[in-house]
């Protein structure tokens, strides 16, 4: 693949913290990135914010509110991820969808394109810049955006499964689903929105664990070892 979205959650980051950073695990990623990098793969990423703040949880505070804290949870989250990539020799820059003074430039796909031709590390900051969409809807969006070749799910779990492997030692992962089934059968491995996005845009997606060793990078070398969604 000549481009690709990564998508990694808040709470992978955190690792056995459940809150903030593991440093370890971030500086995995990095060196995992750099190997495609530096094989002349393009890379965006969009991360969560769930390892800082869960908006959904809360029922003190207006949703609007909460989802515009969860947008500046991501923007911590890259301004940290970015700067252990720079440390690891790779260039990187952040785009937000909204205004952050200095901290980030405003996304236009120009921008990021010009950022890509420079063999840059864009990072996809603030989600949509809208309350009531997710950080999985953000990503879909600005893999279309960027005609990405398709976009690497880093998640806490290996794949796409029947049911809750946690709840059901009986559950089935499979190795490839279209995403209509996805849909049909409300297997929730983006939400909803992100799922309708990626059928009509035809955007595929590769599900697997960022605990195993090397994941990221055998997601696009053909050792892949998760869930593909087809489209």
């Amino acid at each position: 693949m000549k481009r690709v979205l990564l998508k990694l959650s808040g709470e992978a980051l955190a690792g056995e913290k459940k809150n903030g950073f593991d440093e370890t695990i971030v500086r995995t990623v990095a060196l995992q990135v750099k190997q495609l990098v530096d094989s002349g793969t393009q890379v965006g990423i969009v991360i969560g914010g769930g390892n800082f703040w869960r908006g959904r949880t809360s029922e003190a505070i207006d949703r609007t509110k909460a989802d515009q804290i969860g947008m500046l949870a991501t923007v911590m989250n890259c301004i940290y991820v970015s700067e252990i990539f720079r440390s690891e020799g790779m260039r990187t820059n952040i785009l937000t969808p909204f205004a952050c003074g200095s901290f980030t430039k405003l996304f236009s796909k120009d921008r990021a394109e010009k950022y890509f031709a420079h063999q840059m590390v864009v990072f996809f900051a603030g989600g949509t810049g809208n309350p009531y969409f997710s950080t999985d809807t953000a990503a879909v969006l600005r893999a279309v955006e960027i005609e990405a070749d398709g976009i690497l799910l880093a998640k806490a779990i290996d794949g796409v499964y029947d049911s809750d492997p946690k709840l059901n030692p009986d559950a089935v992962r499979f190795d490839t689903l279209t995403i209509d089934e996805v849909i049909e059968r409300k297997l929730a491995v983006v939400d909803l929105s992100a799922s309708i996005l990626c059928m009509e845009n035809k955007m595929p997606m590769y599900v697997f664990s960022l605990a195993e060793p090397d994941s990221i990078v055998k997601a696009i070398s053909g050792s892949f070892n998760g869930t593909v969604i087809t489209v």
